[in-house]
């Protein structure tokens, strides 16, 4: 059936609004990162506030117990993980010549003899950099205070998005019920219960993944950080939250966290002892992850796989920057949704089960 010529100059125009929109929101993504920031937060904090709210406490102030709960977490993990790590990274620094030593008197005559890769450290140019360098890595800090100095503008800029994420994040949780009810009404009536049902399951895919995501990103985090220390690694406690943390990241976590852990292992200089420990850890770690964390906290049935969310993660990224990996896992819940929306449709479509269209010859069907 061919739509009036009205209508098809009405879908028309909204089709170019909508294009035009993405266009908009395209040239302004340098700008949008805090409030990006903050939909995101607000997002996974609703909950939450619906919660208070459900026990008689006005959402003005469950919206800002929560915010202010977030905020004192952040700064909590920031004054504990900084210092260390930038403590430990002097540390590493000054110890570094070991390292080549080692990898120089253990590691290169093992390959050699079982790879026959020919590998030579040069430990004393190693040690020559880090004595021109270690005294400007010992300052970081002071340096760093006095580029912010003179680069005022943008030491603004950043304080600026800082201060404003959270008053984004309260205004958006205080009007969610709103937004929520405004965004119903606008949507074309005939097309209301199939785009309420489609928005639901986005919600619950994308809500399921991150609420498990976070969960498992904690207990990783402490069990990284436990298992090193028993292990013996010096440097438990920063390794642990940082793979914890940034198991998000399919690989990435796990693969970054196991690096470090070996490289700090290594510098400790008490031989195979602490590899062998955070071999098993990174290891166990590895099998819980898969096999019973992500399982049963993020669940499979959500469907997004791991090279599914690298791949979000790297195309939004590349798209539209920082504020493209914020959006990349909201992003791939609605594309995941679609998706299962099509691929319903086309099993049931005439094409895909070998129905030819019916029609009308006059004669009754024998």
């Amino acid at each position: 059936m061919t739509l009036p010529r009205a209508d098809r100059l009405q879908t028309f125009t909204w089709a170019a609004v909508g294009l035009a929109l993405l266009v908009l929101f395209y040239l302004l993504s340098p700008i949008l990162t805090p409030f990006v920031v903050a939909a995101v937060f607000a997002y996974i904090c609703d909950p939450a506030v619906n919660w208070m709210v459900a026990r008689r406490l006005p959402r003005a102030v469950a919206v800002l117990v929560v915010i202010l709960g977030m905020g004192a977490l952040l700064l909590l993990l920031i004054l504990i993980l900084a210092p260390m790590a930038y403590r430990e990274g002097v540390i590493l620094v000054a110890r570094l010549p070991e390292l080549i030593e080692l990898l120089d008197a253990r590691i290169a005559p093992l390959l050699s003899s079982s790879l026959g890769i020919e590998l030579q450290f040069d430990a004393a140019s190693v040690k020559g950099w880090v004595a021109e360098h270690g005294e400007a890595a010992r300052n970081l800090i002071p340096g760093l205070l006095t580029h912010a100095r003179e680069g005022g503008m943008a030491l603004i800029a950043v304080l600026a998005n800082l201060v404003l994420i959270p008053i984004v994040m309260f205004y958006l949780l205080q009007e969610w019920p709103r937004i929520v009810a405004s965004l119903r009404n606008t949507i074309p009536r005939p097309m209301l219960a199939r785009t309420m049902r489609i928005l639901g399951d986005i919600d619950s895919v994308l809500s399921e993944f991150l609420r498990g995501q976070l969960s498992v990103m904690f207990i990783l985090a402490l069990y990284y950080s436990a298992g090193l220390w028993i292990a013996g690694l010096k440097f438990a406690l920063p390794v642990g939250l940082l793979t914890g943390m940034l198991a998000f990241i399919p690989f990435v976590g796990f693969g970054g966290g196991l690096l470090l852990a070996i490289l700090a292992a290594l510098l400790q200089g008490q031989g195979w002892s602490p590899l062998i420990g955070v071999g098993m850890v990174f290891g166990l770690g590895q099998v819980l992850e898969s096999y019973a964390l992500t399982p049963y906290l993020v669940g499979e049935r959500i469907g997004l796989h791991p090279l599914a969310v690298i791949f979000a993660l790297m195309a939004f990224g590349q798209l539209f920057g920082f504020v493209g990996m914020l959006v990349a896992l909201p992003a791939s819940a609605a594309i995941l949704v679609g998706w299962r929306e099509v691929r319903s449709a086309w099993f049931a479509s005439a094409i895909y089960l070998g129905e030819q269209p019916r029609q009308s010859t006059g004669e009754t069907d024998q």
